[in-house]
């Protein structure tokens, strides 16, 4: 009641332009009108809260429109300065009937990305376990999923993943485009939150629209590794996986290079792994033949390519570039190795968008900028299949396998 009965002192003219007390507190505690000198600037300040909050103003938008008018004929009377001041509310009064007109078709919260109303709870027709024979193991995903201004995309890789068993690896840039708590909810969780329960999650950039990545944190709780690190392993049978944080600049992170908490993390985390079969994920790519150099290729990240390739390696997964892109095995220098390279993926088409790649780089073997899709791979002791998925009514695939360097591959 305070700013109410102060705003009623400075003016009792305002009940003839106003909506009915209990709203007008209402719109007057939430926009802070009290000391604005006049029924017009009022009027326009409480106008903007109504484009940018219009629910529940609807209610009253009639109101104004009608004392607004009777306002204006009664103004047109006056003097010339107040003739003026009548065009400008004749304008202001045109306003509340372009709120009437358009309220209708944006609800409230329209000022943010377009999500789905409701997250639809369903379960999982594909839960994560060993095939068959115990030794087998499927890893399938991508990173750059849902973008909550058009779900198409990830929706259709979503379908892909209700069909393939196994684990699910999601390698960063997961919800768009701040990677807030409602974009995790509504958008992500809409998608590809139907696997949460069997998916490994790395950290994108624009998982750090806040700069603790905080939203990401509390979606995935246990599932994403220490909060503020973002880094953890796991085993898939004879295969020991990484998902690293390549955010080097991230807040509280360390950055990437040698003697960084991360960096000190992965080689220990490896030397306890003499004789696995290593896969690393992440977001963000050593070699990309993206456009633009600075965004797709991170020689930040080369300590931590060095410390894998020591313990012989032989995936890289990553995403960034909204592409497809496979590379021959090689060093962290570039240089083909096909006896002790690893391998290098990079599949951004969970289905946020696509970007353009430019000239092919050195090793590069395949390319693909228009397929949404998944990669799915097929772990056994020594060995490794990949296939590349793409979206229902798309033809572009890639295949092949390989072979764990340094490793004991088993008789056939």
């Amino acid at each position: 009641m305070g700013e109410y009965s102060v705003l009623r002192s400075k003016s009792n003219r305002l009940d003839r332009l106003l909506p009915p007390k209990p709203l007008f507190r209402a719109v007057y505690n939430k926009t802070n009108l009290v000391g604005l000198a006049s029924d017009f600037q009022r009027t326009v300040v409480i106008l903007h809260w109504t484009v940018d909050s219009l629910g529940p103003t609807v209610i009253w938008a009639h109101v104004l429109r009608d004392r607004l008018a009777k306002r204006n004929m009664r103004t047109m009377k006056k003097s010339a300065a107040g003739n003026r001041l009548s065009s400008t509310l004749f304008v202001v009064q045109r306003t509340a009937w372009l709120v009437l007109l358009f309220a209708p078709l944006c609800p409230t919260g329209c000022s943010q990305s377009a999500q789905p109303a409701a997250v639809e709870q369903r379960l999982d027709p594909s839960p994560s376990k060993a095939l068959a024979d115990a030794q087998t193991f499927i890893l399938v995903g991508a990173g750059d999923i849902a973008g909550c201004k058009d779900l198409q995309g990830a929706r259709a890789t979503a379908k892909l993943i209700e069909k393939i068993p196994g684990t699910v690896f999601a390698a960063g840039d997961l919800a768009y485009e701040k990677g807030s708590a409602a974009e995790f909810q509504n958008c992500y969780g809409a998608t590809w939150g139907e696997f949460k329960g069997r998916t490994k999650p790395a950290l994108g950039n624009h998982e750090y629209g806040e700069p603790t990545a905080s939203a990401y944190f509390q979606y995935w709780g246990a599932q994403a590794g220490p909060v503020g690190r973002g880094y953890y392993s796991f085993d898939l049978g004879a295969w020991h996986i990484l998902a690293l944080n390549t955010n080097c600049g991230a807040k509280d992170l360390g950055g990437c290079g040698k003697g960084s908490p991360q960096e000190e993390w992965l080689r220990k985390d490896l030397a306890e792994y003499p004789d696995a079969c290593i896969l690393a994920f992440g977001h963000h790519a050593l070699f990309s033949s993206g456009v633009f150099k600075s965004h797709a290729i991170h020689p930040e990240l080369k300590v931590l390519w060095q410390d894998l390739y020591a313990a012989h390696a032989a995936l890289v997964l990553a995403g960034h570039e909204h592409s497809y892109e496979r590379f021959a095995p090689q060093d962290p220098d570039g240089r083909v190795d096909a006896a002790n390279g690893i391998r290098e993926i990079v599949v951004g088409t969970g289905g946020r968008s696509h970007d353009p790649l430019g000239f092919a780089i050195a090793n590069s073997e395949v390319r693909n900028t228009d397929t949404y899709g998944v990669i799915k791979l097929t772990l056994t002791p020594g060995r490794y299949k990949w296939e590349f998925v793409p979206e229902e009514g798309q033809t572009f695939g890639d295949s092949g396998s390989g072979e764990c360097p340094h490793h004991a591959v088993p008789a056939t």
